[in-house]
């Protein structure tokens, strides 16, 4: 049996093929020879779709060159991982260009054959690189139990298991918010009097205290894009309605404050869309309604402007008109393709919003599973090309989760059922991480 790097380079291709060519053939090896090795313990599994933006070809290959001579630049003196060529005689870069072309399902097994891929794999930098080249994989993330979560990968439809959460119970008991940004998934809760972020890492695979906002905040609105998220409205430990942002880089770790909003608000929706980030609905100071406005903040000019009842009313059944607003989730949005989606909890519909007249459009039925508590416990979420939606029927004796997708068209939803579990079927956070 051919063990070692060796094994990768055990004939030679015939001089016809295209570099494009020598990556495929060596990355089908990378991936051979690591299914025949034992996997580190606490190397993740990792699920996939992917979605490829191509860039122009010189300028794709100046990106790549750039951020691995740069990878090779920023390694400490004398870290072997670092000066290493990873594939044999086929040298550092084109390994590289191997790696971010394999799936992320794989990279798991490909970081058990030795300590320099191991230690490649954990820097981020395949990751950084992937994200040049516009491949991105979608999974996602989500809680049914407190403090435990569980990741699924819509690509295999695979299941896993995340750490468990290390928090106390105060924590555990709050409103808590989550959020997908880079490699990191981001969870803010409240311990006693103060607000804390916790941080998990998909490159080891843990726990951890995450940079708190400047602005301690629960119940925000927020939304990621790429490397970058944004974190808006909300309110601070006291109830008191905040209108400031701020912007999260996960590259540096830091938090940067941004301009505040028109209006202050929480239990506030975010997205990015058309590049621009948008805050829908909430609840306004000094009116326990809902605000049927919304707020876009454009990256380029750094400032704000209003959208006057971009958000109607939604959700108001005949059942619930005297109900507070404070009882109602936050409005349910995702961005699939550059168009807005809600989901109209209260008759199980979809909407599509129409930009240029400012209105929204049935388009069709929610999963018939797909149950809430004034929208609360349910997950509806944008993961690459597909709307998806996570919950199950209410039930006091255990129950069971479904998870269904739909690639939007001119066509009513048509939901495709990627997988179902026995399991809690109230969804108290969820997130989607692209990379």
């Amino acid at each position: 049996m051919l063990e070692g790097p060796s094994f990768l380079i055990a004939r030679d291709l015939p001089s016809a093929c295209e570099q494009e060519s020598k990556w495929i053939y060596n990355t089908y090896h990378v991936i051979e020879l690591s299914k025949g090795k034992r996997r580190l313990e606490d190397a993740e599994e990792i699920g996939t779709t992917k979605s490829s933006k191509p860039l122009d070809p010189v300028e794709k290959e100046n990106s790549i060159s750039s951020q691995q001579n740069k990878s090779v630049n920023q390694g400490s003196e004398g870290d072997h991982a670092v000066s290493s060529s990873l594939i044999g005689q086929i040298g550092r870069d084109l390994s590289i260009s191997c790696l971010i072309r394999c799936s992320r399902a794989d990279y798991g097994s490909i970081a058990s054959l030795n300590r320099d891929f191991r230690s490649l794999i954990r820097s981020g930098d395949l990751y950084r690189l992937r994200r040049l080249m516009g491949i991105t994989e979608h999974w996602v993330y989500f809680s049914c139990s407190l403090l435990e979560w569980e990741a699924f990968d819509p690509f295999h439809r695979r299941w896993m298991h995340l750490p468990r959460m290390t928090s106390n119970e105060c924590f555990m008991c709050s409103d808590k918010e989550s959020l997908a940004v880079g490699t990191e998934l981001l969870v803010f809760g409240k311990e006693i009097e103060s607000l804390v972020t916790y941080k998990y890492s998909i490159l080891t695979n843990s726990w951890s205290p995450g940079m708190k906002t400047n602005t301690p905040r629960c119940l925000f609105g927020s939304a990621s894009l790429g490397e970058i998220a944004i974190v808006a409205g909300g309110c601070d430990s006291q109830g008191n309605i905040q209108s400031s942002a701020e912007l999260y880089n996960s590259e540096t770790g830091t938090w940067v404050i941004l301009p505040s909003m028109n209006k202050a608000r929480k239990l506030c929706s975010g997205v990015f869309m058309d590049r621009k980030f948008y805050v829908v609905g909430g609840i306004g100071v000094g009116n326990s309604d809902m605000l049927t406005s919304a707020e876009v903040y454009d990256l380029t000019t750094r400032t704000w402007h209003e959208i006057p009842d971009m958000f109607p009313t939604l959700n108001r059944g005949a059942e619930d008109n005297n109900m507070p607003a404070t009882s109602k989730a936050p409005p349910l949005l995702a961005v699939v393709k550059n168009e807005l989606y809600a989901a109209y909890y209260a008759r199980k519909e979809v909407l599509k919003y129409d930009k240029k007249r400012n209105l929204w459009n049935t388009v069709g039925k929610l999963p018939e599973q797909a149950s809430s508590m004034n929208g609360w416990g349910l997950a509806f979420r944008s993961c690459g090309d597909q709307l998806i939606v996570i919950g199950g029927p209410r039930s006091f004796h255990g129950g069971f989760i479904e998870i269904n997708s739909w690639e939007p068209d001119d066509g009513p939803p048509r939901w495709n059922l990627l997988a179902r579990k026995h399991s809690g079927s109230f969804v108290y956070n969820c997130a989607v991480m692209g990379c």
